[in-house]
């Protein structure tokens, strides 16, 4: 056989199968967004300098942000049966992190500083006044760095099973950066991308680690958490390459050390998070920490009337405002 035919058979095998991993690809996007469970809320967008940033606002009083955790597949949803609630004493704002459920997805590399100065950025062109603040798991340091950052924008501070401050500190190596270039590229990227984050991935990750007893975990709940990590047609897998690459380092030990905001943890009934969050009040005394019984990390998903209890205790002018 000729080389001009071996030539040609590989070219047309390579196209045959760029088109099938693209078809496969769409197929996974068409599926996961079919419902279409993130649009179901009224929506804001503010306009930062590297995408739109989707936020919800309810309510009236002293201001409160709420920011979810940090992954592909969260999303401001995470707080969705809390909102009404605190609406009823505060105005609520709940943002999508950029890369994350309905705010753009930009091909960049995601930072903790990036989102340290997107949060700063939207406390004062949106909410412009200073705002308590509740978050989640691996977003905790965005907060601490953002009162770093700018000691007039945030008061206090409840962080939901926040991020382990060893695992935080960790800087990308060779094998994390080839990992980020892999996700990153076109077809095989997506494809990758997509596997890693199939539906069954997420539901057991529901069951292992987001809710401690998996009767409680709702079909609608993972459903969600599976279209976040795809609308936009897979878009969120530029945040996921930066986590996978570990880019998003941060040194919380030198945020703590320089904060005097009241901080507050809320944690699951795990062990590993009453450790994490020692960790947190060894390095700053004045920490308070509360377990709520029988939750995992998402307590506020799995039990809202747990937590919401517990933030009346620690923010104790709800009532009054």
């Amino acid at each position: 056989m000729s080389w001009k035919k071996n030539l040609t058979i590989t070219t047309i095998l390579a196209g045959t199968t760029a088109i099938g991993i693209h078809l496969i690809n769409k197929a996974i996007y068409v599926s996961a967004t079919l419902d279409n469970l993130l649009s179901h809320t009224p929506e804001n967008y503010y306009e930062w300098k590297f995408g739109k940033i989707f936020y919800r606002k309810a309510g009236n009083g002293k201001p409160i942000l709420l920011i979810h955790d940090l992954s592909s597949y969260s999303s401001s949803y995470e707080w969705s049966y809390m909102i009404d609630e605190l609406s009823k004493t505060r105005t609520v704002y709940a943002l999508d992190l950029l890369g994350c459920g309905r705010s753009d997805k930009p091909a960049l590399t995601y930072t903790n500083f990036l989102y340290v100065q997107m949060i700063t950025d939207f406390i004062k062109n949106v909410i412009k006044s200073k705002t308590d603040v509740i978050v989640t798991g691996e977003s905790s340091s965005f907060i601490l760095g953002s009162c770093q950052n700018d000691h007039d924008i945030i008061d206090r501070i409840i962080m939901i099973n926040p991020s382990d401050i060893q695992t935080s500190a960790h800087i990308p190596n060779s094998k994390t950066k080839i990992l980020t270039k892999l996700i990153q590229l076109p077809l095989i990227g997506t494809l990758l991308y997509n596997i890693l984050t199939q539906r069954k991935t997420i539901e057991n990750l529901f069951c292992t680690e987001y809710f401690y007893d998996k009767n409680n975990i709702s079909e609608r709940d993972t459903k969600v958490y599976y279209e976040a990590a795809h609308i936009g047609n897979a878009e969120s897998k530029n945040l996921f390459a930066s986590i996978s690459g570990r880019y998003l380092t941060s040194n919380i030990k030198l945020y703590l050390e320089n904060l005097n905001n009241s901080i507050f943890i809320i944690t699951g009934s795990k062990e590993k998070y009453l450790e994490t969050a020692s960790k947190y009040k060894d390095i700053l005394p004045s920490i308070e920490i509360t377990s709520i019984d029988k939750t995992s990390y998402l307590p506020q998903l799995e039990d809202p009337s747990g937590i919401l209890e517990q933030i009346n205790i620690y923010l104790d002018d709800l009532t009054e405002e």
